[in-house]
């Protein structure tokens, strides 16, 4: 299962977080808890593209994140003509999209922290933003378990 958006660094990490229980589904986390997701607000350019693994869920899948800026299906086909040519069924592998939990907030924050260096202006801000779209990355999240549940 891989969990993707434009800069891989927030709504995925987040969300892979959430799916791996390290985060709650049910109430909101502190602001603490946020920043201290392990790769939140850190790639940088150079991990455009790379899979970045997180854990194994509770169903055995293993969760990855990848930074994949505005071309989803430049990686989504990329990564299922690697299935392709190692002989796996691409319905083995689970895009999901997290940008559509995305808040402006999130991305005023995240550019100027990741895109401008700005990091003392952008954390807290893509943090606050985090927590403010936490219920629709949840949503995401709870969604993508019920297709990959037994």
């Amino acid at each position: 299962m891989v969990y993707h958006d434009v800069g891989g660094t927030h709504s995925t990490v987040i969300a892979a977080a959430i799916h791996l229980n390290r985060l709650p589904m049910d109430i909101l986390p502190s602001m603490k808890d946020i920043l201290d997701v392990p790769l939140f607000d850190k790639l940088e350019k150079k991990d455009q593209g790379r899979l970045i693994y997180h854990g194994q869920d509770e169903y055995g899948n293993q969760i990855y994140t990848i930074h994949r800026q505005y071309v989803p299906q430049l990686i989504t086909n990329a990564i299922g003509s690697v299935f392709d040519m190692v002989g796996r069924d691409r319905k083995e592998i689970l895009f999901v999209d997290t940008s559509v939990a995305v808040n402006n907030l999130m991305r005023i924050g995240g550019g100027s922290s990741r895109r401008l260096g700005l990091v003392a202006f952008g954390r807290p801000l893509v943090a606050y933003g985090t927590l403010k779209a936490y219920p629709k990355i949840v949503a995401v999240v709870q969604k993508t378990k019920l297709k990959v549940a037994p």
